[in-house]
C-alpha cells in the first residue's frame, strides 16, 4: 500500500500568553514518541522543525491595540502560513505542533487559502474569539478564532495578505466552559455552532461528533482540527497554561478523534498549549500524541 504523507511543522511559541514553558511543547510531543507512532501506521513523515520564534523584549506590548508581542506573533504567524501553505500544496497533510494557540492564526491563514469552504472544529475550553476590546488580558492567544473570522487587529487578519480565512457557519467549539462576556456576544451574533460541556454531558460525545460530522460534512470541502490540551479535564492533561476543571475526559477525547478518522473529513491538524513545566512525567504530551494516533487511524483492533 502507497504510504501517505504527514508533514510536522514545530511552533515553539510561547508569547501569545502569560506562561513561559508551552514554547517546548513541539519537543515535548516529539520525545512523547509522535513520528514513531505515525510510522506505524504507515505514514511517511516529513519533520519541517520549528518555526523561528522572534525574543522581543520584556513585556512589548502594542501601543494602540493593547496586544502583548504583536510584532513577533505577526512575523512568526506570516512564515508559519507560508510553511503550510508549502506543505498542503505538496499534497501532504500538515501537522502543526504548538506552542500556544495563537499558532492557529499563521495555521489557518496556510490551509484555508486552498479551500473555498473551509471547516474548523474547535477542541477547546475556551472560544479564543477576543479582540483587542473584549480581552482582560491582552494575550493573543486568547484571539486566533476571532483573527480568522477577520475580527481584530489588522496586522493579524492581514496575514497571508487575504481576509477571513473561515465563515462562522463552518466552525463548530467543542468543550467549551470558559466564555468570557465578548465572546458569548460574538457567538450569538455570528451564529457559531457551540457544544458546551452542558452539552457534551447531556448528548454524549458520541452525538456530538456524529452532529459535528453532519454539520460540515456537505458545505465544507476540507476540515481543520485546532486541538487544545485544555480541552481536556486537568486530571487527564495537567500541563497546561489555562487548566479549566471540568473537561473532556481522555476516554472521551479518543472517541472524538476516532469518529473524525472514520469520518475522513479531516485535512489537517494542530495540538496546541502542551507546556512541560506545568506537566507531570511528560502526561500531557503523551496524551496529545495518542490523541493524534487515534486521529490518523490507530486501532485497537
Amino acid at each position: 500500500m502507497m504510504k501517505k504523507h504527514i508533514s510536522i511543522i514545530g511552533v515553539p511559541m510561547d508569547l501569545g500568553q502569560s506562561r513561559r514553558g508551552v514554547d517546548m511543547g513541539p519537543s515535548a510531543m516529539r520525545y512523547a514518541g509522535v513520528i514513531e507512532r505515525l510510522e506505524k501506521l504507515n505514514y511517511e513523515i516529513h519533520d519541517k522543525g520549528d518555526i523561528e520564534i522572534g525574543r522581543p523584549g520584556k513585556n512589548e506590548v502594542d501601543s494602540e491595540g493593547n496586544l502583548k508581542y504583536l510584532e513577533a506573533v505577526t512575523k512568526a504567524s506570516e512564515e508559519l502560513a507560508a510553511a503550510v501553505d508549502h506543505v498542503v500544496e505538496a499534497g501532504s497533510f500538515p501537522l502543526i505542533l504548538g506552542g500556544d494557540h495563537s499558532i492557529a492564526i499563521g495555521t489557518l491563514a496556510g490551509v484555508s487559502r486552498h479551500y473555498q469552504n473551509l471547516g474548523v472544529i474547535w477542541y477547546d475550553a475556551h472560544g479564543d474569539l477576543n479582540t483587542a476590546e473584549t480581552s482582560p488580558s491582552g494575550n493573543i492567544h486568547g484571539m486566533p478564532l476571532a483573527v480568522s473570522l477577520g475580527l481584530g487587529h489588522p496586522a493579524l487578519t492581514a496575514i497571508a495578505n487575504y481576509s477571513p480565512k473561515v465563515k462562522p457557519e463552518n466552525i463548530v467549539i467543542i468543550g467549551a466552559r470558559s466564555l468570557d462576556d465578548g465572546e458569548k456576544e460574538l457567538i450569538r451574533e455570528k451564529g457559531i455552532r457551540v457544544y458546551t460541556m452542558h452539552e457534551i454531558d447531556r448528548l454524549g460525545m458520541t452525538k456530538v461528533m456524529e452532529e459535528t460530522v453532519a454539520y460540515l460534512k456537505d458545505k465544507t470541502d476540507g476540515v481543520h482540527l485546532s486541538l487544545d490540551l485544555d480541552g481536556l479535564d486537568p486530571s487527564d492533561a495537567p500541563g497546561v497554561g489555562t487548566p479549566v476543571i471540568g473537561g473532556i475526559s481522555y476516554r472521551e477525547s479518543h472517541l472524538a478523534m476516532e469518529i473524525l478518522e472514520e469520518s475522513k473529513i479531516i485535512t489537517s491538524a494542530e495540538f496546541v498549549e502542551v507546556n512541560p513545566i506545568l506537566d507531570e512525567r511528560n502526561k500531557t504530551a503523551s496524551v496529545a500524541v495518542a490523541l493524534m494516533g487515534s486521529l490518523l487511524g490507530e486501532k485497537l483492533l
